[in-house]
């Protein structure tokens, strides 16, 4: 049912999960910097300061990973941590070693590691001048990246150099709600996500060019969309709203990659015709791209999916005379009422939905090699270790990604759950928990406890490498 070589996972990131967020030389990142300020929205002021502190307990991650039977672990580097300026005038030591020694540990455990070189936690030194939004970020990108490849190369064949751009460039430069907190409609998300495609695309000529034939590895870019459907199936409105919701959010990243080196001409269109209904005429809110830099077609080795929930798509019901990506998009994603909803409001579970998003992939995008990247269930209120209906959520979302592979011909390589342990989950502090192991945040110990889900994921993975192995 799954390839000897499948990627059995879970994946963290290092501010959600390290802590330890001025200690060893590390500078500050935008997101200490968001939570420190007052009247952020994040849940009850909490930070991740501390959080499941795993820069000292590292080990403890360890044991976990080894008690889930994992063959990768997906994790990112804190640029912060190894460059506390952002550059590579000062290099941090301390955090070099740290990194060092988790990638040394998890290869010595059989673990292959999947290295995330930026997960929203950009350095405060280079938002202090201009962050995503200046021109001059991807050149910077573009050396940090040399400089992990450089240091880690020889032992990391995955690498994912940008982590849910979406994200960063609507809800950290549209809405405010996550790090550095602009608030800036219809303007500085498409900036920067332009600029963040610009940087992937040095890193991944860089990695080409001077690293690839010595190390061997692989470099992609982690995307994520929830699937869409039409909510009639027979509107022609709500076909069309579902095109658009599709091309600003999972064609905005993948098609300059994959398909045309471009933005979709879909969502090119559809912000001019808005700009030009609301009277804008100071060009084109979406940037073009230089002939003259590295091209974005063909950066990226695999296709790295997130994959969490699904929408029916309507029509948008924006207010007239509003600049922004929302009303750009003109198009709604609502909740059907028969899916179960997961913890969080926003989170229905829609098994089904991963599959006709991989299977919509595999046709639209050239047939490319797939990683699930990030997928996950969350909890809500008080904790329940016998998450009995997360249980079966893991076995759905497995089933259908055997389903893909058998019966779709979906090119799949691996499934990395989200996450391995309770973190700290943005704007919603510690109020969320998607971990398969429980961390006790009330304890300076942080112990962690595998929760039922967990145990489950694990026989989950030793069902299918053990018939793996059989089989072979």
């Amino acid at each position: 049912m799954f390839p000897s070589n499948f990627a059995w996972g879970a994946a963290t990131s290092a501010y959600q999960i390290e802590g330890g967020w001025d200690v060893d030389d590390k500078g500050p990142s935008i997101w200490d910097t968001f939570c420190h300020e007052g009247g952020r929205l994040v849940f009850e002021g909490q930070s991740g300061d501390i959080t499941c502190n795993s820069y000292e307990l590292w080990e403890e991650d360890l044991r976990c990973i080894r008690q889930l039977g994992l063959t990768h672990y997906r994790l990112s580097l804190s640029w912060s941590r190894l460059l506390p300026e952002g550059i590579t005038r000062h290099v941090n030591q301390k955090g070099l070693r740290y990194y060092n020694k988790v990638i040394n540990d998890l290869l010595a455990s059989d673990v292959l590691p999947m290295v995330t070189l930026y997960h929203f936690d950009l350095p405060q030194a280079l938002q202090d001048q201009g962050g995503w939004k200046s021109p001059e970020i991807a050149a910077i990108f573009d050396s940090y990246a040399r400089f992990c490849f450089e240091a880690f190369g020889d032992r990391v064949k995955l690498w994912i150099t940008l982590n849910e751009p979406y994200v960063c460039a609507k809800l950290g430069h549209e809405d405010g709600i996550f790090a550095p907190g602009v608030k800036e409609p219809g303007m500085a998300a498409y900036l920067v996500g332009h600029n963040m495609l610009r940087g992937h695309a040095r890193a991944w000529h860089s990695y080409n060019v001077l690293y690839r034939e010595k190390q061997g590895g692989s470099v992609s870019l982690a995307i994520n969309s929830d699937w869409a459907e039409p909510l009639d199936p027979a509107s022609p409105d709500d076909t069309a709203a579902t095109e658009r919701y599709l091309a600003f959010t999972l064609g905005w990243f993948a098609w300059p990659l994959f398909v045309t080196g471009d933005y979709p001409e879909v969502m090119r269109s559809s912000i001019e015709v808005r700009s030009k209904e609301l009277g804008y005429e100071e060009g084109s809110r979406l940037p073009r791209f230089s002939k003259d830099e590295p091209s974005l077609l063909g950066t990226a080795d695999f296709f790295a999916l997130n994959y969490y929930t699904s929408r029916r798509v309507k029509p948008g019901e924006c207010c007239p005379g509003v600049l922004g990506l929302k009303s750009d998009q003109d198009a709604e994603g609502v909740v059907d009422p028969s899916w179960p909803v997961c913890g969080v409001s926003w989170l229905a579970v829609v098994p089904d939905g991963l599959r006709k998003l991989l299977k919509y992939v595999k046709d639209t995008f050239n047939n490319p090699a797939i990683y699930i990247t990030e997928n996950g269930f969350s909890q809500v209120g008080p904790v329940d270790m016998e998450d009995v209906q997360r249980c079966g959520f893991y076995h759905d979302i497995i089933q259908e990604v055997a389903r893909a592979l058998r019966e779709d011909g979906v090119d799949v390589r691996g499934y990395f759950a989200w996450s391995l342990l309770d973190n700290f989950e943005w704007a919603d502090g510690f109020s969320v928990r998607f971990g398969l192991f429980h961390v006790d945040f009330s304890r300076p110990e942080r112990p962690r406890t595998a929760y039922r889900s967990g145990r489950e994921y694990a026989g989950i993975i030793s069902k299918y490498r053990s018939q793996t192995m059989v089989n072979t």
